[in-house]
């Protein structure tokens, strides 16, 4: 199962993480967050963990400056991007990146919003649909990906804690790959918990 944190930006905090060794560290480049990232740390992070750059309806121009100076291998576009939007980042991004489109997703998500993103995405994370883009803490009804038909690959995530495990194993949709977690394991934002998350993923 492929674990992503997001909302890193201690250099310490993210040399402690590197431990644990999750396959993608996650830092938001969305101005309005509180974990927003306005100088990326200064810290060797191993090419075995992908850093991914969370991005919040920004410019194309932007988006390809920020991923090109801080080397990202992955995108997370977690606002209104279009299908159109993402092909154009595709062709003007000079190293090749994994895409990750996020979706808000509540008791009445209509899962056919990702038929046109199917074949422009590598990933999608479903995440509740909260007040904020991400970052809200708060669980959906995981019963609901069953309406989930499509096959691109998706992550969980929306207010997992460390309690979650049992029923996150339980989980057997076909396209679920991963989780992505974040407030649910911080000592305050931007600052994770390493201790739960090292028994959180002992326990996956």
């Amino acid at each position: 199962m492929k674990i992503k944190v997001c909302g890193m930006r201690d250099a310490e905090n993210i040399s402690e993480l590197i431990n644990l060794k999750p396959d993608y560290m996650g830092f938001i480049f969305y101005d309005k967050s509180k974990r927003f990232v306005a100088n990326f740390p200064e810290v060797e992070i191993p090419s075995e963990i992908k850093k991914v750059g969370v991005f919040v309806n920004e410019s194309i121009d932007k988006l390809i400056e920020i991923a090109e100076e801080n080397n990202l291998e992955a995108i997370q576009l977690h606002g209104n991007e279009t299908p159109k939007y993402i092909e154009e980042l595709r062709v003007l991004l000079i190293r090749n990146v994994e895409v990750f489109k996020a979706f808000s997703v509540d008791d009445n998500f209509d899962f056919s919003k990702t038929d046109a993103y199917q074949n422009v995405c590598d990933y999608f994370i479903f995440d509740t649909k909260g007040k904020e883009y991400g970052g809200n803490g708060v669980k959906f009804n995981w019963q609901v990906l069953e309406n989930y038909k499509g096959t691109t690959p998706f992550l969980l995530s929306g207010g997992i804690s460390q309690n979650d495990a049992k029923e996150i194993n339980k989980i057997s949709h076909k396209a679920f790959v991963g989780i992505d977690i974040n407030s649910g394991f911080e000592i305050e934002p931007a600052l994770k918990n390493i201790t739960k998350i090292k028994k959180f993923k002992q326990n996956l």
